[in-house]
C-alpha cells in the first residue's frame, strides 16, 4: 500500500530539509529513485516528481549514469523555487500545498522510520493477493467434481 498523506508529507519534508546532512544524502537519493506510484496523494505526487526531476543531474550520455544533485546551492534553489512558485510544480498548486517543504519532519524520523517507509512504499495489501489466488484457483479446469468423475 503506497504512502498515505501523513507519511508522504514526512517523506517530502525529509528530502527538503535534511539534504545538507551527509548521513541522509544516500537515503534521499534512494528515495528519489523510487517510482512515484508509491505516493497516494496527487499533490504530493506532483511535488515528488518535481523534486525528482529538478534534482536530477544529466551527465555524459555515453558512459556516466544519471545522478542526483543532493546538497548545496542547487538543491536549495530547486526547493525554494517549489516553495515560492508552486505553479512551477503543478498548475493547480497553491502556496499552502507546498508550505511544509523545508521544515524538518521531527525527531521521530530516523533510519528505522525510513526503512519502514520503504517497506510501506512497496507493500501490497494481503487482501488483494488472497483474492487473486482464490480467483485463479477457482478457474482451474481439473478441480471441478464433474471433471474428476469423467476419468
Amino acid at each position: 500500500m503506497p504512502l498515505d498523506a501523513e507519511l508522504g508529507k514526512k517523506m517530502l519534508q525529509l528530502i527538503t530539509s535534511r539534504y545538507d546532512d551527509r548521513h541522509w544524502r544516500s537515503k534521499i537519493e534512494k528515495t528519489l529513485s523510487l517510482p512515484q506510484s508509491g505516493v497516494v496523494d496527487q499533490t504530493q505526487q506532483q511535488i515528488f516528481m518535481y523534486l525528482k526531476l529538478g534534482l536530477k543531474a544529466y551527465k555524459s550520455r555515453r558512459a556516466d549514469p544519471d545522478s542526483w544533485i543532493i546538497g548545496g546551492y542547487a538543491t536549495k534553489e530547486v526547493i525554494n523555487r517549489a516553495k515560492f512558485q508552486p505553479q512551477l510544480v503543478g498548475a493547480s498548486l497553491k502556496q499552502e500545498d507546498v508550505a511544509f517543504l523545508g521544515a524538518d519532519p521531527g525527531a521521530d524520523v530516523t533510519e528505522a522510520w525510513w526503512e519502514e517507509m520503504l517497506v510501506q512504499w512497496f507493500d501490497v495489501p494481503e487482501e488483494e493477493t488472497l483474492a487473486e489466488e482464490e480467483s485463479s484457483e477457482g478457474k482451474a479446469p481439473d478441480s471441478s467434481p464433474a471433471a474428476q468423475s469423467r476419468t
